[in-house]
């Protein structure tokens, strides 16, 4: 019998174990082995070698490449087999928002010294609580957070858009330089096409888009919105992204649900539009104000309802951007994260409410089908009980949508943990939601707290429940095989000793290949305990645990940007 784990990154046989049928559920064979979980599937044993620094002659191992698993989150368990589990495996990142100053920074007077010790801080908690992701907004509204010859600086960094920050700096590059130091993912999130935020205080500055192509955007109650039908408003996005992917060495991209505006009603212009969340009756909604862009599109033969020609337009802006990033950089991950609700003709029996494809014009399953991204975020931000909006029966509707196999990485509104609203979460509610999660196994393999506002400020201790519990083990981020699953060649490892006691693992990436971390697996008579490691710290310190009079053994893998894991270096750990 084989068995795959759902545990960890590679197909393997834990020899010597008796496997235990548990269940079928869902056309899955379960079953028991080593006290691990597995989907088992009855096959021949696979090998490969495995790289032994001490003898350095092969061996006979039983993995393969990474896939997208979800993580242990209890200790590594006992067993007695030469090699380590398979490495956990789990997207664990947190939104940070820069609009209206919501996460960072915390206010726009700060200094540079205050704005990068929030940085610091926000990174060092986001490591303390064994998250692997950040996604940082940096185009809140036709506007930057670095330095940029295509759109002016925020406002929400100065208080003033076009003032640069005094002294300068790049704030973009400390948070990029400061997450892959610490062995974190820095994805960059953009609004596509929101021009100014209802919220804004600035005036404009004579470099943003409305005063140097006012025909582009349009007003929106009190939005500025770009128009999607327009090529140059269109052109002006895809520069954008495609400027940070060249210059800054980002692991991602990422888009929200802000492609039309969300509908105000037509006899009012709030300040904010409704996000699609709340139950209020429905009202006149005002249209958007694209007639030039549309009687153009008609007068050049155009066929398509005006509703279709707008969902061309945004699918049209998706497609291009998945092709041009990876034109660009083939590793960096595009994202999206729209809105959670399926279009209404799609949907499981009782779920109802806003529909992103008939308001928005996002045709969010489209994209999915087509695999016109890398992961997929829907913004799942309802309760497990939530009639209508039932998150198992959300995110299990998006499983089944992903038919090109890509990542699905749900959003969680842990944002609403004691936001004094009706419809609070409580900390128990988000616990139960990544375990939902992690029940899909390789079906979904991760998700994304939106804000680190919460984690941050550990509203009723959800930071301080999740360290202990869900996020006890780290995890590395799961692999993305259709980019590229050609794994990085084996590390170089030994061990430093000083007074007769080790005292370091030093670490070297094999040659070809670059890399980004090691998974480190440690193991004292028969406990594995894994940890990672970023590949800017060569040497881990090294803890003889004096106590421990059983073999011991080590087993470094090295990750590469698209998260393929090497094959083994292993060393047997004795006296020095």
């Amino acid at each position: 019998m084989v068995c795959q784990s759902l545990t960890g990154a590679a197909m393997h046989i834990i020899s010597g174990h008796q496997v235990t049928i548990l269940q079928i559920k869902r056309g899955v064979l379960y079953c028991l082995c080593a006290g691990l979980l597995f989907a088992c599937a009855p096959q021949q044993p696979i090998v490969r070698p495995m790289v032994d620094t001490t003898t350095q002659s092969e061996t006979k191992a039983d993995a393969l490449p990474s896939s997208t698993a979800p993580p242990v989150s209890a200790p590594a368990p006992d067993t007695a087999a030469e090699n380590p589990p398979a490495a956990p495996r789990e997207f664990r990142a947190a939104w940070v928002s820069t609009v209206a100053n919501i996460d960072w920074p915390s206010r726009a007077d700060l200094s540079v010294a205050q704005q990068k010790a929030e940085i610091d801080a926000t990174l060092d908690q986001a490591v303390a609580l064994q998250l692997n992701a950040i996604i940082l907004q940096v185009r809140p509204g036709a506007d930057a957070i670095y330095p940029s010859a295509l759109e002016p600086w925020s406002e929400y960094l100065t208080g003033e858009q076009g003032r640069a920050p005094e002294p300068l700096y790049d704030p973009l590059q400390t948070w990029i330089d400061g997450a892959h130091k610490r062995g974190l993912e820095l994805h960059a999130w953009f609004n596509p096409y929101r021009a100014r935020h209802s919220l804004a205080k600035s005036a404009l500055a004579k470099s943003h888009i409305a005063n140097r192509l006012p025909e582009v955007v349009k007003q929106y109650g009190k939005f500025l919105w770009m128009d999607p039908g327009e090529p140059a408003a269109v052109q002006q996005t895809l520069d954008v992204m495609l400027d940070v992917v060249r210059r800054y060495d980002v692991d991602g991209v990422h888009i929200d649900d802000y492609f039309y505006p969300y509908p105000i009603p037509a006899d009012a212009n709030p300040a904010l539009a409704d996000n699609g969340l709340s139950q209020s009756a429905a009202r006149p909604e005002l249209d958007f104000p694209d007639t030039p862009s549309w009687n153009r599109y008609l007068a050049t033969g155009g066929a398509l309802s005006r509703a279709d020609w707008r969902r061309q337009n945004v699918n049209s802006l998706i497609e291009r951007i998945y092709t041009e990033v990876h034109r660009q950089k083939a590793w960096v991950k595009v994202g999206i994260s729209p809105f959670g609700l399926p279009r209404p003709a799609l949907r499981p029996l009782g779920i109802s409410g806003f529909s992103q494809y008939d308001k928005l014009y996002a045709d969010a399953e489209l994209w999915f089908n087509k695999g016109w991204l890398d992961y997929f975020t829907p913004q799942l931000y309802w309760s497990i009980e939530q009639a209508g909006q039932a998150f198992p029966v959300l995110l299990d509707y998006w499983v089944t949508q992903n038919t090109q196999g890509r990542a699905l990485w749900p959003g969680l509104y842990t944002s609403r943990i004691g936001d004094g609203s009706a419809r609070a979460f409580s900390v128990a509610e988000i616990v139960s939601q990544i375990d939902v999660v992690r029940s899909r196994g390789v079906q979904a393999s991760g998700h994304v707290h939106f804000s680190i506002a919460a984690l941050r400020q550990n509203r009723e201790g959800i930071a301080s429940t999740l360290t202990q519990a869900q996020y006890a083990t780290p995890a590395l981020i799961p692999a993305m095989p259709w980019l590229d699953a050609t794994p990085p060649p084996s590390p170089q490892i030994r061990l430093q000793t000083r007074d007769g006691k080790f005292t370091q693992l030093t670490l070297a990436p094999g040659a070809g290949k670059a890399i980004t971390q090691y998974a480190i697996w440690t193991r004292c008579g028969t406990q594995w305990t894994f940890t990672r490691q970023p590949i800017v710290l060569a040497e881990v310190p090294f803890i003889d645990v004096a106590q421990c009079t059983k073999s011991r053994l080590i087993s470094v893998t090295a990750i590469d940007r698209f998260g393929n894991e090497s094959l083994p270096a292993r060393m047997s750990v004795g006296q020095p």
